[in-house]
């Protein structure tokens, strides 16, 4: 992966940690009785940020390690990044507006989680099967030899 897309994966999920970090806030709020709203919903948005920026971070640790094309990593890089402010915009959004997000169905503000985290899903799930098939790319490459990887 080059070092300027790995960059970016690095400034991203250090941003999406912090706004993580930063819905500790209200949560903290919410537990002590000082803001009206979900402790659950809360402790959500506030993990949702820490784990999804750390899973952003984690792939960009390991990106030379990856076999791929140069538009797949990509394709793998931005669908983390995307995924990981969508769960983390659509955690927080929920917490304020309490509502889920699990279905598609009114009021229009669950419609609006609904639709960032279903943007997200699709992403991470892309963003990991693509980083699964470079790990079974590598490994049979690994056992194979490099006549392999032709």
């Amino acid at each position: 992966m080059e070092h300027r897309l790995r960059d970016r994966m690095v400034l991203h999920g250090t941003v999406v940690i912090v706004i993580g970090l930063l819905a500790g806030f209200p949560h903290a709020l919410v537990i002590t009785g000082q803001l009206a709203g979900s402790e659950r919903a809360w402790r959500m948005a506030h993990l949702e940020g820490v784990l999804n920026g750390l899973l952003v971070l984690v792939v960009a640790a390991v990106a030379d390690r990856l076999v791929l094309s140069r538009r797949r990593h990509a394709v793998i890089a931005w669908s983390l990044i995307v995924a990981a402010y969508g769960n983390v915009v659509a955690s927080i959004l929920g917490a304020m507006w309490n509502v889920r997000g699990l279905n598609a169905s009114p009021p229009g503000t669950n419609l609006v989680v609904y639709a960032i985290f279903f943007v997200a899903v699709v992403g991470v799930f892309l963003g990991l099967v693509l980083l699964a098939m470079s790990a079974a790319r590598r490994s049979r490459v690994a056992t194979a030899g490099p006549e392999a990887a032709l």
